[in-house]
């Protein structure tokens, strides 16, 4: 077998459906969210704005984060040492679990590298300490859930349709009474920017005797008076038996982490490859979250400022006719519709404009769907939304992309 040829091929079936990614060099600012500094294949520079972070809140440059980082590579030095299991557990990992357990008002938490990780191992874990376990799983859930919900046979993997409680009731009325069960689904659906029934959820799964597993991956940090997320601001985060976020985004800089009764996260722990068999964050990373956490406990006016600017941009982009697709989120996804117009138009964003924002192709959406997702932050001005929306409207016309009142067509 001529396996280069092999690879060669699946890279032209990516280019030929216009869906090849091409990353960004970018250089951030330090202090000057969101500028960055874009180096072309040519080694010339370039300022940009970035407008698809999702370090939401621009939390990666808060100088309280910044400093906690510093102080913790002075004290303990560059890595963990290795894993939890043998030699990688530090007070930070300590420290980092209680203020996530506290965050949410659980027993207890557990960190993982990465929010796919915990997602991925967490899932497919349930599956060895629940013997017979039937997920039922929204159809939009991220890929590292269905990653390792996959983890179970094909029979213990139920479907329902997006955010259909109907639907999902109808599956759990015809399921096994006798047979443990979980319901996975998100708060907040990053892609779209809608956000779940919580209260309908959790009404269907004590109603047939079922366990709540809950991504806030996009709403820690930015939603509820604390930032615990969406459950929080909807008053029903006592009643969720295992939340699921993440310390990449909203809070800035990197891992990922489950927060449930002690006996639930211990479990995990115990069983879990994902996080036996990995080294962990070092101590740095671990005390830049704490004091992330900490700052965003207290601080709910950037939370406020936030909702304000997503806001600000989905009217500014809808008086311009754009097609703005429906959120409630602090998401702003603009239709396309096409893989090649989408690249077509990010790219002269950025070559032309010194505006940067990734295209969103199949398989991160469905085919047909193809997006820009904007992600405004506080720290994104009015001046800057309205050149962007300036830009995007000639832009939408010189692309021959059809728009009627708000929609694509």
């Amino acid at each position: 077998m001529d396996y280069r040829e092999a690879f060669q091929t699946a890279l032209d079936r990516v280019r030929s459906e216009g869906r090849y990614r091409v990353f960004a060099d970018l250089k951030r600012h330090r202090g000057e969210f969101p500028r960055a500094t874009w180096t072309r294949d040519d080694g010339t520079t370039q300022d940009v704005t970035v407008w698809c972070s999702n370090d939401y809140l621009g939390q990666g440059q808060n100088p309280v984060v910044l400093d906690a980082m510093h102080e913790a590579i002075e004290a303990a030095g560059a890595g963990s040492g290795g894993t939890r299991n043998i030699s990688g557990t530090t007070h930070y990992h300590v420290e980092l679990e209680r203020e996530l357990a506290d965050l949410h008002q659980k027993e207890s938490a557990l960190l993982f590298t990465s929010g796919y990780v915990s997602n991925e191992a967490s899932l497919s874990t349930l599956y060895k300490i629940l013997p017979g376990l039937l997920i039922f799983s929204d159809e939009l859930n991220h890929n590292s859930m269905i990653s390792g919900i996959r983890a179970g046979k094909r029979e213990q993997r139920i479907v329902f349709r997006h955010n259909d409680l109907q639907h999902l009731e109808e599956l759990l009325a015809a399921a096994d009474p006798a047979a443990p069960k979980v319901i996975a689904f998100e708060s907040v659906y990053s892609m779209d920017g809608d956000i779940a029934d919580m209260r309908g959820t959790v009404a269907l799964a004590k109603k047939y005797g079922a366990l709540t597993y809950l991504d806030e991956v996009h709403a820690v940090g930015m939603y509820g008076p604390r930032g615990a997320g969406v459950a929080e601001r909807d008053g029903v985060m006592a009643e969720i038996d295992i939340i699921e976020g993440t310390l990449g985004k909203a809070f800035g800089v990197m891992g990922g982490y489950i927060a449930a009764d002690a006996v639930i996260c211990d479990a995990i722990r115990s069983w879990a490859d994902g996080f036996i068999f990995t080294t962990s964050l070092p101590p740095a990373l671990a005390a830049g979250a704490v004091a992330s956490i900490r700052y965003l406990k207290e601080h709910n006016e950037v939370r406020v400022a936030h909702q304000a600017r997503a806001a600000a941009l989905k009217a500014k982009m809808l008086r311009a006719g754009l097609p703005v697709m429906p959120s409630v989120s602090h998401i702003v996804p603009l239709l396309v519709g096409d893989p090649v117009h989408c690249k077509m138009i990010s790219d002269m964003l950025l070559e032309e404009h010194g505006i940067y924002v990734q295209p969103i192709n199949f398989p991160t959406v469905p085919r047909g769907t193809e997006r820009l997702r904007f992600t405004p932050s506080p720290a994104h001005d009015d001046r800057m939304m309205d050149e962007l929306v300036e830009v995007l409207e000639k832009l939408w016309v010189h692309c021959n992309i059809a728009r009627v009142g708000g929609v694509a067509a």
